[in-house]
């Protein structure tokens, strides 16, 4: 009778808990039983894993087997078990020294053939190693991903033969090391390539600056959904730590790309997408796009042509930084500190408010549209702008304005000066980080006293107008918030006056 422990990791959400493959042989009829909330991709693995050992020339154990996979309560899926699985059966029938693999994890699917396939969630797993002062053993295809944490090891093997030899003579041990990778470009296109729309630009060089919600509405045709995917552009790449987040999530869902590390997130799905697409969900929980675009842009193209119910349930994330996933067996909390850009058309024709077009929509249809926006789902959008369709002679005229590389820079000089001073940007001050760090003088709480009665602005409201104003006054280089600062901010609320 003999036993084996092997240490696996298994994610949910994000995170990666730790699972312990038990693997145990006793007398009596040949037999393998898996236990521990085991899915039937797991249970499966049996059969994987006995013709694995078989094809990388070892005996596989005509023993009763028993596999326990602990802790007993955590929902076990996926492939990622197989390699644990074969190392717990050849250390506990004696063909592999138990001393070398003591301080190692291992995450992989095994093929037929003995071959290591690549499984999801690996670079949470990698960073929960590093912490536990662990190694990894992973399918060569992950191995750039489970180096990704600064000061973790891990070593790929191609096949479980080759591995079994490291464990044997680990003089022969490689551990794979983190790499120069060659970075994919990211796509940035020219901010001067839209003509005329001069204040959409400027709030969209605000909304970068301070990671502010904007909103672009008006008539087709007038550069809504140009501005907004030039905004990806301007934005600066992400900090160490905020790859390591994103990566994580990337990770979990098997679409980890090692190339565009430390590039800013963008997502746009279809109006068409379901609730649980959006925020994340179904059967067996995952990340949503919400989630994808964690410290990115979500990018939400004819809005008001997505279900009510789909767009309000963006309102706690966009509040909190955080989606809260409950299930019947399950509970994820996940990051959501995503920026959202959105744009629609003011009516089904699109041309309500059009000074050239006359818009065919009743009365009646043109506010049922708008109250597929809902109030609280507007009041969270700091920057709302109603663009009109720029005269021709704009349009043939030569290009002018800040072009997307100044216009970088000076997103990044007012981020740097937001980190400088309050060690967050603006977005995220709270209401008593806007009273210490947006100080008004008499004339500048008149102003936003006198705009707030006459707008109908909400608390949440006025403290977004606060924070858009001191975003202007940081890249205006101003220590203060003034009066010119307050009301460019005011001038971008002016989707209210469509309802």
């Amino acid at each position: 009778m003999s036993l084996a422990v092997i240490h696996s990791r298994a994610y949910l959400g994000i995170g990666a808990p730790l699972v312990r493959v038990e693997v145990h042989l006793s007398g009596g009829l040949p037999a393998t039983n898996i236990v521990g909330l085991a899915e039937a991709s797991v249970r499966e693995s049996k059969d994987r894993v006995r013709s694995a050992i078989i094809n990388a020339g070892f005996d596989f154990p005509a023993q009763r087997i028993t596999i326990n996979l602990a802790p007993a309560d955590l929902p076990k899926h996926g492939g990622r078990f197989d390699l644990a699985i074969a190392i717990g059966l050849l250390v506990a029938s004696g063909q592999v020294p138990s001393e070398s693999v003591v301080s190692l994890e291992f995450l992989a699917e095994l093929a037929l053939t003995s071959e290591l396939k690549p499984c999801p969630g690996v670079l949470s797993a990698a960073v929960a190693c590093h912490q536990a002062d662990r190694k990894l053993v992973v399918a060569l295809p992950n191995a750039d991903e489970a180096v990704m944490p600064v000061g973790a090891r891990a070593m790929a093997p191609s096949n479980l033969n080759e591995l079994c030899q490291w464990l044997f003579y680990p003089e022969k041990l490689r551990w794979h090391e983190r790499q120069y990778i060659a970075q994919a470009a990211p796509e940035a296109l020219e901010l001067q390539d839209v003509q005329g729309q001069e204040q959409a630009k400027r709030a969209l060089l605000v909304a970068a600056a301070g990671k502010h919600n904007l909103l672009l509405a008006g008539p087709p045709g007038t550069g809504k959904t140009m501005l907004a995917k030039r905004l990806h552009g301007v934005l600066p790449e992400l900090s160490e730590a905020q790859a390591m987040e994103v990566g994580s999530i990337q990770s979990s869902l098997g679409v980890f790309d090692a190339s565009r590390w430390r590039q800013v997130p963008w997502r746009a799905p279809h109006h068409s997408a379901s609730v649980a697409a959006l925020v994340g969900g179904g059967s067996r929980p995952k990340a949503g796009e919400i989630s994808q675009a964690h410290h990115g842009v979500l990018f939400l193209d004819e809005l008001a042509e997505f279900p009510r119910h789909v767009i309000d349930s963006l309102r706690q994330p966009m509040e909190s930084g955080w989606v809260h996933v409950a299930r019947a067996q399950q509970y994820l909390q996940l990051p959501a500190q995503f920026m959202l850009v959105a744009a629609t058309n003011p009516c089904p024709c699109g041309y309500y408010g059009d000074p050239e077009i006359n818009c065919r929509c009743s009365p009646a249809k043109v506010a049922s549209y708008m109250n597929r926006l809902s109030g609280p789902l507007l009041d969270r959008i700091d920057l709302q702008i109603t663009l009109q369709r720029p005269a021709s002679k704009t349009l043939l005229a030569e290009a002018e304005g800040l072009d997307t590389a100044s216009a970088k820079s000076l997103v990044e000089q007012a981020r740097q000066t937001q980190f400088n001073r309050q060690a967050c940007l603006n977005n995220q001050l709270d209401s008593q980080g806007v009273q210490s760090y947006v100080p008004l003088g008499a004339a500048e709480k008149s102003v936003i006293n006198q705009a707030a009665d006459r707008l109908r602005l909400s608390p949440r409201a006025i403290h977004k107008v606060l924070r858009v104003a001191r975003t202007i006054a940081d890249i205006e280089a101003k220590q203060d918030v003034d009066k010119a600062c307050l009301l460019e901010a005011l001038s971008y609320r002016q989707l209210i006056h469509l309802n």
